[in-house]
């Protein structure tokens, strides 16, 4: 009789913290990491209101290195990594040869005003970590850069919310009112160096924080501190979903998969023609750039309940008695106080308002409202 050994989970450095917190600990691409603390709902609205603080040491940092470093990211990306200044991230996406997206990654800058000394940190999802690892090792061929794999080296703190600002300026002097969305800068907190970046994945203010896995806890422990007159709790990934759903905000596998182009998914804009020499799937991007202008494919819109049921990742979207689309997403929002949906519908039903839209929850045909992405975006 024979068995198959199950793979470990991994642990963050943070994990014999979130188990005596009582958090709910759930795998996800592999890692052990927590879903909750408690209320799901309390834990969203604190993001929304306070702060909330998240652990996201399972995301995978590629460094990339080297005088021909950028030219390589241009070239394994679709997005026109070179014109990133020292300092600054961007959002792009990593594409097959025939346009389907790998992954969507953020590339941060950090050090390079020359060419010759130019370092960028590519961060890939979980799940895809090792996919786009391998997929930038192949593509670096005939480049003089190096890709090292740095998933070891980090560990990552979020805190997020409209209180975060305050929170972490109470630890740290660095410039946080200088720090635009989308920038990262070399700093300590709490003593701890770190690369803060403000970054997020919740539709609100934030910050991200990098730092060594060793220093993870002090930091931890140093936020809670800081943060507990702010309201700020710690958050695991259950609301992070609702959070970023909300906040129309796509996740992998979900809204974005290797059958899609960044046109299908409504993020052209992400490709850059423009950029010089080629890249891997400009040829097919083309193509389907030309496709989506001549005949829109299904549109990604939001869904919102006129019941209470909630609608789930595959559920048929339907009108005038056939299906028209699929839900990607779903969840109650805490924000609405209503479940809502993403899904790709065919575009004769995605404007706003269209009548007739409804999901079917297990044969029973459920209304919707059609409305634009996001559900939630933040006042400024």
């Amino acid at each position: 009789m024979s068995s198959t050994a199950t793979p470990e989970k991994r642990r963050t450095a943070l994990d014999a913290l979130h188990r005596s917190l009582g958090a709910t600990m759930t795998d996800f691409a592999g890692w052990d990491m927590p879903l909750r603390y408690g209320s799901e709902r309390d834990e969203h609205l604190a993001v929304r209101t306070k702060a909330g603080l998240f652990d996201l040491s399972h995301m995978g940092e590629i460094t990339v290195t080297g005088p021909d470093a950028a030219a390589l990211l241009d070239y394994a990306l679709v997005g026109n990594i070179a014109s990133v200044g020292v300092g600054r991230a961007r959002y792009t996406m990593i594409c097959q040869a025939d346009g389907g997206i790998l992954d969507d990654l953020i590339v941060y800058r950090l050090a390079g005003t020359e060419a010759a000394f130019s370092t960028y940190m590519v961060v890939a999802n979980a799940s895809n970590a090792q996919i786009v690892l391998d997929s930038l090792v192949e593509r670096a061929a005939g480049f003089d850069a190096v890709v090292r794999d740095d998933r070891d080296a980090y560990a990552l703190l979020a805190v997020q919310g409209p209180e975060s600002p305050g929170i972490l300026a109470s630890l740290t002097d660095s410039d946080l009112d200088g720090l635009k969305y989308y920038a990262g800068l070399p700093g300590t907190v709490a003593g701890v160096p770190a690369l803060i970046a403000r970054t997020g994945y919740t539709g609100e203010d934030g910050f991200e924080l990098f730092v060594a896995p060793g220093d993870a806890e002090k930091l931890w422990e140093a936020l809670t501190e800081a943060g507990a007159s702010a309201g700020l709790i710690p958050c695991g990934l259950s609301c992070r979903d609702t959070l970023r759903l909300e906040a129309g905000m796509p996740l992998y596998g979900h809204e974005l998969s290797t059958s899609l182009t960044p046109f299908d998914a409504g993020l052209g804009r992400v490709v850059k023609f423009e950029k010089d020499g080629d890249f891997v799937g400009r040829t097919a991007l083309a193509a389907a750039a030309e496709r989506a202008a001549a005949q829109p494919p299904r549109v990604l819109v939001g869904l919102i309940a006129e019941g209470r049921r909630v609608p789930r990742a595959g559920y048929s979207v339907v009108a005038d008695g056939r299906v028209i689309g699929e839900i990607t997403s779903g969840a109650p929002s805490p924000t609405l106080g209503r479940p809502i949906a993403m899904a790709y519908v065919d575009a004769a039903h995605s404007a706003p308002g269209t009548a007739g839209v409804g999901v079917d929850i297990r044969g029973s045909h459920e209304p919707y409202e059609v409305v634009a992405l996001p559900f939630y975006k933040r006042q400024k």
